[in-house]
């Protein structure tokens, strides 16, 4: 199994697709979470905490094979690899207080959403959650497909919001007048050095079709796969800065905008990855039993 064919299967579905859903404006987490007071000084305490949260909810959906364990491990080791660089690199960011927080917020973003979908409270769950929520339970799509669900909707959708409280609170510039931008777009080269060895640990322990070769014809790559998520982050910098900068009345419409085109993206990705859509697998019987021998694996 090669890394290179998983960038093929998992940047597959990135074209854009109309949806009709309800009204989203209530459902986007507009409102400041309470996440920011739990990390007052931006310390990578802040962090180490959001890393045992994630490992304590991973646990039992790796041993059960659920299919949410897909973006869980993916997150987990995203967030590793950030606290590793910021402990190694203590000037990697211009501003590592202020990331380090975002870290929280961003997180408690997810944590929000999955506990209100699996908790019975879905009407508050933003759309694209709930496609890949809804896709997990009912194990419909395949591994990639619940992998490239939920960076979806974590970054179209959730950093929009986390990075938007976060700039009305404190300024889309650092206190020595750089923009914050440029620590967002740092956040890329942690990105690209995690990608491989999580796609070939996700392969290893729960559904190897995220390695395959071959996906659809398609001449897409890791390096594709990369770009897509980069266009995503660049377009959530842009959402967060509008919904900063929104008065009241324009906030709303804009958050709506927001929550649709990750549900947009959401749709196309559940339909090109869903079982029993050529070249995909009938179902996710084969997975099941992979994962239930080597979900361990390390």
């Amino acid at each position: 199994m090669g890394t290179r064919g998983g960038g093929r299967r998992l940047a597959c579905a990135l074209a854009s697709a109309a949806v009709v859903l309800a009204p989203a404006a209530a459902v986007t987490g507009v409102s400041a979470p309470a996440a920011a007071a739990r990390c007052p000084d931006g310390s990578l305490r802040c962090v180490d905490a959001v890393i045992r949260e994630m490992r304590r909810r991973f646990k039992p959906l790796a041993s059960s094979c659920d299919h949410d364990a897909i973006f869980a491990l993916a997150y987990l080791r995203t967030t590793e690899e950030y606290r590793r660089t910021v402990a190694e690199q203590p000037d990697f960011f211009d501003d590592t207080a202020f990331v380090n927080t975002e870290d929280v917020v961003f997180a408690e973003y997810y944590f929000r959403a999955y506990d209100a979908w699996h908790g019975g409270t879905r009407d508050s769950v933003p759309p694209a959650w709930r496609i890949a929520f809804e896709a997990a339970d009912v194990q419909g799509v395949t591994g990639a497909g619940n992998l490239l669900l939920g960076i979806n909707a974590h970054i179209n959708h959730d950093l929009a919001f986390a990075l938007a409280e976060l700039l009305r609170a404190h300024g889309l510039t650092t206190a020595e007048g750089d923009s914050r931008k440029d620590d967002h777009d740092k956040v890329n080269e942690i990105l690209r050095r995690v990608q491989q060895p999580l796609l070939a640990e996700l392969a290893r322990r729960f559904d190897p079709t995220i390695d395959d070769a071959q996906v659809g014809g398609t001449g897409l790559d890791d390096e594709a796969l990369f770009q897509s998520i980069v266009v995503w982050r660049e377009r959530a910098w842009r959402n967060a800065v509008r919904l900063a900068e929104a008065t009241d009345a324009e906030r709303e419409v804009v958050a709506d905008s927001v929550a649709r085109q990750a549900a947009d993206e959401a749709t196309t990705i559940r339909a090109s990855s869903s079982y029993g859509t050529p070249p995909n697998p009938p179902d996710s019987g084969a997975r099941d039993a992979y994962c239930a021998t080597h979900w361990n694996d390390r």
